[in-house]
């Protein structure tokens, strides 16, 4: 993989207005990527995001909204393509991580959750589809989480959507191998993150978890994997799922 592997092309990062989803943004921009930047409603974090791309000399703008909307997706992705006249690759990495006890979920704090982080990448996916049949290298790559394949307790919904995105992964990675599109997950696991959610508490997980290289991981790491998937080294792999989390599942 060259560090200009996706010049000219066109990128939607969902959830990017910090952590994991900026240093997504920041990775494609390095290898020649513009950006669009999706927020749900942060604009000042938004903004924070725009400016690192533009700092590497690539192009981006700030796109806002709640994707659990399908007119709200639909408008997202039409303004994503409509930006800089193409779309090329679609990285799904919104998502909202409560904790709670099963016995206190209500339900609408699981179709909360199951909006933002399962249903926005069918809706997203799906909106984006007229625009990257028409690209050579278009890629779809969906944001899973380590707990989607291990369990954990206080997190039934974020676990239940997790899930569910690395089998929508599967479904359409068959459905549009022929359109050229590949369509991958990512796994992040034991990631050093700065959390809006919970009052900033680390998920309980990570206390009892461990894994081999001893350490949690930076939001760049997960960053490097999703760029090998969306760029052109990685046109050969389709359906699957990188696992990013310094061999939890081993230790």
């Amino acid at each position: 993989m060259t560090m200009s592997d996706l010049q000219g092309r066109v990128a939607l990062v969902t959830g990017a207005s910090r952590n994991i989803g900026r240093a997504i943004a920041v990775a494609l921009a390095r290898r020649g990527a513009d950006i669009i930047v999706h927020v749900a409603n942060d604009t000042t974090a938004g903004g924070e995001t725009v400016a690192a791309v533009q700092a590497l000399g690539r192009r981006a703008v700030l796109v806002c909204g709640d994707l659990s909307e399908p007119e709200v997706a639909a408008r997202v992705v039409r303004e994503a393509a409509d930006a800089f006249g193409r779309l090329d690759v679609v990285v799904n990495n919104a998502a909202v991580r409560p904790e709670g006890a099963f016995a206190d979920i209500t339900y609408a704090d699981w179709r909360k959750v199951m909006g933002v982080a399962l249903d926005a990448v069918f809706l997203i996916s799906q909106a984006a589809l007229p625009y990257l049949e028409k690209s050579d290298q278009a890629a779809i790559v969906n944001l899973g989480g380590l707990t989607g394949h291990t369990g954990a307790a206080h997190r039934a919904h974020v676990i239940t959507a997790k899930a569910g995105v690395v089998g929508l992964t599967k479904a359409m990675a068959h459905e549009l191998s022929p359109k050229g599109i590949t369509v991958n997950c990512v796994a992040p696991g034991l990631i050093e993150t700065v959390r809006i959610s919970n009052d900033g508490a680390v998920p309980r997980h990570h206390g009892s978890r461990k894994n081999l290289v001893g350490r949690h991981g930076k939001p760049e790491e997960v960053a490097e994997a999703v760029a090998y998937l969306a760029g052109a080294a990685g046109r050969y792999v389709t359906g699957e799922t990188l696992h990013v989390n310094g061999g939890a599942y081993l230790s």
